[in-house]
């Protein structure tokens, strides 16, 4: 007799990300069925053991079912064992597609975390009709790169009440009381190796575009153009750096496809990352020329890779960040939205406003832990969501981002309901 088929399993379960999620699993799953997937038994029992002691909860009978990214039945088989794949097991670069493969094969929805917009992209362009065709939704982008910024976006969009023009967020990340003590690392090595090869490849990215969306979209005004680098922010009395490009890409990709289906006027977006001064904007920028140098060659990426800690300034550890400093982690992304009020909305889409904005609203982001505490709740927010609420979701299927997905869905509640979860708040409404 066949295995009754799971709501969820948590794949590549052993890894940093994958056994947070396990742990976020008890909190977020509960009233669903779960399991968890991987390589290696005897690892999974213990990624079981180490995160039921955490979370004060006998995980001991939680379904283990083994599948390895270098064995395609494997893969298939556990994708025929659930409703969904929560995928943890990064770069998705060289182990993603294989897994999106299986799922739709099976279909079985499939969520990740991935930060890689050559992939999430490349993903889209090969596999949205046959995900669609099977009934299957494939959303990327399910942790903090980028449900706080897209959703944050849709966020905007429904208490705005009229017709937004812009958004422009701005990015803090912070360890509340000093990082003292709690040493440097805030980054898995994983997470490290998904964003170098990212960078490596991100002159990919214009191609899989042109491909992608062969028809380019309106030219809308005012455009909203970007801060330079190291200029300070009235909003948030900061240093400004662009933030890199996954949040923006991926916001870019819910608003075309809003555009499209919904005839809805895009919303332009530019991203920042915050810092509290000019010298250490400048060191940011230092380490990220020199990663951006080294990535470009195959020799430069496997020192990258093999010396993670010195080429990012201590920033990534093969251990990971400890867990008293992961407690103590924090993110706050405020977003600044101008726009018209909705007695100005034009008729069409595409048509021209010809007066300057003149409405604004402010909203604020939070969470915890952005790398593996609030990203692990957002995952699987989103894997529930899909589960409960299909019916309120675009089409039947596709692979999309996490706006296009989830905007007429409870997600962002289901965020908030959670101890590590995400808040979404207005601040500032004129």
């Amino acid at each position: 007799m066949a295995a009754k088929r799971l709501d969820a399993i948590i794949f590549g379960a052993t890894g940093f990300t994958g056994k947070y999620t396990v742990f976020e699993a008890v909190s977020v799953l509960k009233g669903l069925s779960w399991g968890i997937a991987g390589r290696n038994h005897e690892k999974l029992q213990g990624v079981l053991k180490e995160m039921g002691d955490k979370a004060k909860t006998d995980l001991s009978q939680t379904p283990i079912i083994i599948a390895d990214v270098n064995n395609e039945n494997s893969l298939l088989e556990m994708a025929k064992r659930c409703r969904i794949v929560v995928n943890t097991a990064g770069p998705y670069r060289f182990y993603g597609e294989k897994v999106v493969k299986a799922c739709i094969e099976a279909g079985t929805h499939h969520v990740d975390v991935s930060g890689e917009p050559q992939y999430m992209e490349t993903m889209q362009l090969k596999y949205n009709y046959k995900a669609k065709e099977k009934g299957v939704y494939v959303i990327s982008a399910c942790g903090f790169d980028s449900i706080p910024a897209d959703m944050g976006v849709q966020f905007i969009e429904k208490n705005f009440d009229g017709v937004v023009n812009s958004v422009e967020s701005f990015v803090h990340m912070g360890v509340k009381g000093g990082t003292k003590g709690l040493g440097r690392a805030s980054l898995n090595t994983g997470t490290w190796e998904s964003a170098v090869h990212a960078i490596a490849n991100r002159g990919e990215s214009q191609a899989i575009r042109r491909e992608l969306f062969p028809d380019r979209l309106p030219d809308f005004s005012p455009k909203l153009k970007a801060r330079p680098p190291f200029s300070r922010s009235t909003e948030v009395d900061k240093v400004l750096l662009p933030f890199p490009e996954t949040d923006r890409s991926v916001i870019m990709r819910t608003q075309r496809y809003l555009y499209e289906h919904d005839k809805k006027r895009p919303v332009q977006m530019q991203a920042y990352l915050t810092l509290p001064s000019r010298l250490a904007a400048s060191v940011v920028v230092f380490v990220a020329l020199i990663v951006g140098i080294f990535a470009k060659f195959e020799f430069g990426r496997q020192l990258l890779l093999k010396y993670p800690s010195f080429f990012s300034g201590g920033m990534a550890s093969r251990t990971g960040p400890s867990q008293a400093r992961m407690e103590r982690s924090f993110f706050k992304m405020t977003m600044k939205a101008k726009g018209w009020p909705k007695s100005n909305r034009l008729a069409e889409a595409t048509d021209q406003y010809t007066s300057a904005p003149t409405k604004e609203l402010t909203v604020r982001v939070t969470g915890p832990n952005p790398g593996y505490g609030s990203t692990c709740v957002a995952l699987l927010s989103t894997a529930r969501t899909i589960l409960l609420e299909s019916d309120k979701m675009p089409d039947s299927g596709g692979v999309l981002p996490p706006g296009a997905a989830f905007a007429k869905t409870s997600l962002i509640s289901e965020l908030e309901k959670h101890e590590h979860g995400i808040k979404f708040e207005i601040v500032a409404n004129k």
